[in-house]
């Protein structure tokens, strides 16, 4: 199977905004994706894939590191399965 990662400039504007070690376990995320696919990326210790519920029901989230997560949904395109980034933003916990 073939995995993509796609985002659009409102994703770069946001990594612009990140720490660097943020960005740099974002981009290191995409190329363990594309390189090993979903299933064993998944299996991946530190990321903690997860489907989420409620008002973000649809997507999955993968931890960046303690604080920042990167949500995302699946889709495809003939043979290939993308991995749509929709945001990548600051965890809010609730108290």
């Amino acid at each position: 199977m073939i995995w993509k990662v796609r985002w659009d400039k409102k994703i770069e504007k946001m990594l612009d905004d990140l720490p660097k070690h943020v960005v740099g376990s974002f981009y290191d995320w995409t190329k363990a994706l594309e390189r090993d696919g979903m299933e064993a990326t998944r299996k991946l210790p530190g990321y903690h894939d997860e489907k989420l519920n409620g008002k973000l029901s649809g997507l999955r989230s993968v931890r960046l590191g303690k604080a920042y997560r990167v949500f995302y949904f699946e889709m495809a395109e003939g043979t290939i399965k993308i991995a749509q980034v929709e945001k990548v933003s600051k965890h809010e916990y609730k108290k």
